[in-house]
């Protein structure tokens, strides 16, 4: 049956129909027609801060005048937790494929976010695969066997958390009155539309997890979505939990607002570390000020960092929900245990960081890092929790989220690494992966992105090199990307073709005279090959 003013570009066809029903196409029509509007004023206005920003105005990057008050107001504390999510000491993350949704949810871990964001290229197939698995997933009808190897669901699995992807990004194979409907609606309303009901007889509950978040009033719109959504399918208000994603410098100083905005169905706030180091340098791409030095020198301890780690737990604590901690992005290091050893040291070192400074859990990529994480949890953090730990000694100012005095230098290896990872990176995604083990470590958009915006900020501001003292130009990162491009396709299996392309997008990029917002926009369109359908084009 055709659903007036709605119209899907991708394929339906088999079990993807089973996901695409006419209830949950007319459930995502309604969620179109009832926030897009709103979405779309946000994001103008995220244009208004960047220009304020590039035009030296830097007001917007301060804690907001008008919500002092809910900032000094003690009273007001957030939802308990859901069921499930009392503890989170080791979450691990990852696409939405079914061999991934099985092993991350029998990791041992105490949660699963399944990612439809930065470790997922949003092909049609992916997207709506991913749903597919999900649903196997919750009714438990997930088990295949793969190369004689049986995938089956353990008996008591993780705690199931779903990041959609951000309010920036369109899904264009699904049009509402002739418009590319929100990625982020897309991800949620499926999901949400077909498994509520059974994770709540199951004993859990719809668990969110929401990227790229710039306003508090970005918050509020999630939250007018839950309570929208809740009442559409008769399920009681305050029953979804979702937990924030502080990774774009200026949520960091509207933290206390977006948890305010989500109070009754908040889960807490994460740091998503790399994310923010990119915004970091993006938001402030016309302050030579903020030119950062190697990505290996921009660590958790250097100054702005830090500030944002202790104001986000004592944020977090004083409103009785978890400050996550961040993702270490380390694998094992097959066939050199030296190497392994010397790599899961770190990984300890970063758990035993996070620990001590009071956060309630932490990311992982790899299952077998699970052990490590838990054990570190185990001896620091004997119960649920560390909402006790206040951290009311904690003053960090604006001035200290602003911080860029960072240690290190731009060496000719960092640039080569920042060439090698945003090569691989996009190559691979725009052919459909979008996440790729490289150099040892799980990458994916966001670590992708550090290493575009840095390419582009060294150039653009002439930085120079250590070892010789000459300054970084377009040309030179050109010659770069010429001598990596042979590599490449020995580092990830990719096609030669993706490879020109990532090329020549990074080639263009550093001769911008803007870093454009996301490469995962940009991007997007390689993906219709992919596909195999025409899209509508976004309307911004």
């Amino acid at each position: 049956m055709a659903i007036p003013g709605v119209n899907v570009l991708g394929p339906r066809n088999g079990q993807f129909n089973e996901i695409l029903t006419d209830d949950a196409l007319r459930f995502l029509a309604a969620l179109h027609r009832t926030f897009d509007k709103t979405r779309q004023s946000l994001l103008v206005a995220r244009i208004g801060v960047q220009q304020r920003l590039d035009g030296g105005q830097f007001g917007d990057l301060d804690f907001p005048p008008e919500t002092a008050h809910i900032r000094a107001d003690p009273s007001w504390i957030c939802a308990p937790p859901g069921p499930g999510l009392e503890d989170r000491r080791v979450e691990i993350t990852g696409p939405t494929d079914r061999k991934m949704v099985v092993n991350a949810l029998n990791s041992g871990a105490k949660t699963f976010m399944a990612d439809f964001e930065d470790s997922n290229a949003p092909s049609w197939n992916n997207l709506v695969n991913g749903q597919i698995n999900l649903r196997d997933a919750i009714r438990r009808k997930i088990d295949f066997e793969q190369g004689g190897k049986s995938y089956k669901l353990s008996e008591n699995p993780a705690a199931l958390i779903v990041r959609p992807r951000g309010w920036h990004l369109d899904e264009p194979r699904l049009t509402v009155d002739n418009r590319a409907m929100s990625g982020a609606l897309f991800d949620f309303g499926l999901y949400f539309y077909h498994n509520a009901k059974a994770l709540i007889a199951a004993g859990s509950g719809p668990y969110f997890y929401l990227p790229k978040m710039e306003h508090y009033l970005e918050a509020r719109l999630w939250n007018d979505v839950f309570l929208f959504s809740q009442s559409y399918i008769h399920i009681p208000h305050n029953t979804i939990r979702a937990t924030v994603l502080v990774e774009t410098l200026p949520a960091a100083f509207h933290m206390e607002e977006i948890l305010f905005e989500l109070r009754n169905h908040s889960a807490g706030l994460n740091c998503g570390r790399w994310d923010y180091i990119f915004s970091f340098i993006k938001k402030r791409r016309a302050d030579r000020r903020a030119v950062l030095p190697d990505r290996k020198d921009v660590t958790m301890e250097v100054g702005f960092m830090d500030s944002y780690v202790r104001l986000l737990i004592q944020t977090c604590h004083k409103r009785k929900v978890a400050a996550m901690g961040g993702m270490s992005a380390m694998i094992p290091i097959k066939g050199d245990e030296a190497a392994n050893e010397a790599a899961m040291n770190k990984v300890r070192a970063d758990k035993l960081r996070e620990v001590t400074a009071g956060h309630d859990g932490t990311w992982i990529a790899h299952p077998l890092i699970n052990k490590i994480a838990m054990e570190i949890f185990d001896k620091y953090m004997h119960g649920p929790n560390q909402y006790h730990v206040r951290r009311e000694e904690v003053k960090v100012t604006a001035a200290d989220l602003l911080d860029t005095k960072v240690p290190g230098q731009i060496t000719e290896e960092g640039v080569a690494s920042n060439v090698s990872a945003a090569l691989a990176y996009c190559a691979a995604w725009v052919s459909g992966n979008g996440c790729i083990p490289l150099n040892n470590l799980m990458e994916d958009a966001a670590t992708a992105e550090i290493a575009r915006i840095q390419l582009w900020q060294w150039a653009h501001y002439g930085a120079t090199l250590q070892e010789s003292g000459d300054a970084i130009t377009a040309s030179y990162i050109a010659k770069v990307v010429d001598k990596a491009v042979p590599s490449i396709t020995k580092l990830v299996k990719v096609q030669d073709d993706h490879v020109s392309i990532a090329a020549a997008y990074l080639k263009e990029q550093v001769k911008q005279q803007w870093a454009s917002d996301f490469l995962t926009t940009d991007l997007m369109p390689y993906l219709e090959k992919v596909d195999g359908a025409k899209w509508v084009r976004s309307a911004l």
